[in-house]
């Protein structure tokens, strides 16, 4: 046979959150005998483990992308504005799949998958929302949703025969049965449950986020990162504090602890660690005294002791608690 007539096997990057959807178009893909390379975005605000999980599961190779920057000028300013919170799920999604098609240009593989389906979310995977992703993410037809496929255009890997559209699948809706039936086709035992998974399209986090946004601006990672911890003030004075809610938070407030910031714990009591981002005024370090000794296991004492701490210097104080209901409007 002529070198020419064998048919070459064709390559795709598949974007891989973790969840069934993602795991069962590379199912679908792979049973083409298709090579398929898994594809995860990493930023504070999505995790990735269900995603490395669901790669050794489908025994397919994992790329971790970094989106932090990505994601952060998204929220600045998101083209297709943002969903029921700061979540710009229409941006957001054509970014990745535009990434994802840099790779697939970059290393000569002929499409980018992912695991949509059509109506399951809405607003976010409406034939029309589809369309608009498909136009910001710019991949020139290589852009392939399994799953429901039957129900679109082809694409130009459909149409040059390296991806065969009769084995491509028609789901729509938001019904869950087809899904799990499929599941157990595949033989697919763990992935997590189809809710959530970005911290953006929570209300309360997107709150902090937004306080973040308006007092210093997203240009800080740190103080990104420092809103997966502990509960968030907006001291009177401007000062942003963060208080530990347990031992985990506390650990991270001070692994996160720079020079010009002030840190204060409990000394004689069990208590929380909270941070200062930058400093503050005296009034803003004395109310978070008071917070740090109410927040801390002080029984009946009158006063407990606190160590504030900036650069290299520390003070201990003897405060007494302040009752929550003098600070709890400050909480974010």
């Amino acid at each position: 046979m002529d070198e020419s007539e064998v048919k070459r096997i064709g390559r795709g990057y598949a974007l891989l959150s973790g969840g069934l959807d993602s795991q069962l178009a590379i199912c679908v893909l792979k049973e083409q005998g298709l090579w398929i390379e898994g594809v995860v975005f990493a930023s504070p605000f999505f995790k990735i483990d269900a995603a490395k999980k669901a790669a050794e599961q489908l025994r397919i190779p994992l790329h971790i992308v970094d989106f932090t920057s990505d994601i952060l000028e998204l929220i600045e300013k998101p083209r297709h504005g943002f969903g029921s919170a700061m979540n710009p799920c229409i941006d957001c999604h054509g970014r990745m799949i535009r990434r994802a098609g840099e790779m697939m240009r970059a290393n000569g593989f002929d499409f980018v998958a992912t695991g949509e389906v059509l109506n399951q979310r809405p607003m976010s995977q409406n034939r029309l929302s589809l369309g608009i992703v498909a136009k910001d993410a710019d991949l020139g037809g290589r852009l392939l949703r399994p799953l429901c496929a039957q129900l679109l255009d082809p694409t130009l890997p459909e149409q040059e025969g390296i991806v065969d559209r009769a084995r491509l699948l028609g789901l729509n809706g938001r019904g869950r049965k087809p899904q799990m039936e499929l599941a157990t086709k595949y033989g697919l035992v763990e992935y997590p449950s189809p809710a959530g998974g970005c911290l953006l399209t929570e209300k309360g986090f997107s709150r902090r986020l937004a306080d973040v946004k308006e007092h210093e601006g997203l240009g800080n990672v740190r103080l990104i990162n420092l809103l997966l911890h502990g509960r968030h003030f907006r001291l009177p004075g401007g000062a942003k504090c963060v208080a530990g809610r347990d031992a985990k938070d506390n650990l991270a407030l001070k692994s996160y602890r720079q020079p010009d910031d002030v840190m204060i714990h409990t000394v004689n009591v069990p208590g929380p660690t909270l941070l200062i981002p930058g400093g503050a005024s005296q009034e803003d370090i004395a109310l978070a005294c008071g917070m740090c000794a109410q927040y801390g296991d002080h029984g009946e004492r009158e006063t407990v002791i606190v160590r504030v701490v900036c650069g290299d210097s520390a003070i201990e104080r003897a405060v007494p608690p302040i009752p929550k209901d003098q600070f709890s409007r400050y909480l974010i």
